[in-house]
């Protein structure tokens, strides 16, 4: 494949905005997140990140379009909203969070602490019930837990610190077994090529 074909491969890929009505569903859906999640001993940023990340890539597997539509991008402990801290700040300044050290064993966690309502009139009905799954599937794992489960197929084919499609969740985690190779052989000595 040439550059240009790449190129063009490239833009047929989804990978969200930075857009004013994205920050504004990434800003409701944090505050959201934060409120169903207080109760949780292993919630802090690590596990913020991930929800929102599982949130819209599984809603974008499942129904064709993520929840928020903002751009992830792979750091080294699983993806992550690009533009969350900037987010993020605006929400400290704007009095809309406030952000709270917390021990959890030996570790120090930060924890958003939401001081309004979300906004769920952004969402729909299978919008925040798909988030509250996630929440729920994820609320026994720590962070170092959720950063494993994070370093899937869609993490692992971007570069540091670059964009994650969100046509990766598409992608299989499961290794090929025997009976995959032994049908891709067959399948390319019917096409006439060579399995060698």
């Amino acid at each position: 494949m040439n550059h240009n074909q790449g190129l063009l491969e490239r833009s047929k890929l989804t990978f969200g905005s930075d857009d004013s009505a994205t920050r504004t569903r990434l800003r409701e859906l944090i505050l959201y997140i934060a409120d169903r999640s207080q109760d949780d001993p292993k919630f802090g940023a690590t596990k913020l990140n991930k929800i929102l990340y599982f949130s819209d890539f599984v809603s974008f597997r499942e129904y064709g379009q993520p929840i928020t539509g903002a751009m992830y991008m792979r750091l080294e402990n699983g993806p992550a909203p690009i533009h969350l801290v900037p987010v993020r700040n605006e929400m400290l300044e704007s009095g809309e969070i406030a952000m709270e050290p917390r021990q959890y064993y030996t570790y120090q966690q930060t924890v958003l602490k939401p001081l309004r309502e979300p906004n769920l009139d952004l969402f729909t009905a299978r919008d925040i019930a798909l988030v509250d799954a996630i929440i729920q599937e994820l609320r026994e794992l720590d962070a170092k837990e959720l950063t494993d489960l994070s370093h899937n197929r869609a993490w692992q084919i971007a570069n540091n610190k670059e964009p994650i499609p969100y046509e990766a969740i598409l992608l299989s985690d499961a290794s090929l077994t025997a009976d995959d190779v032994a049908w891709a052989h067959g399948l390319a000595e019917q096409c006439g090529l060579n399995a060698t």
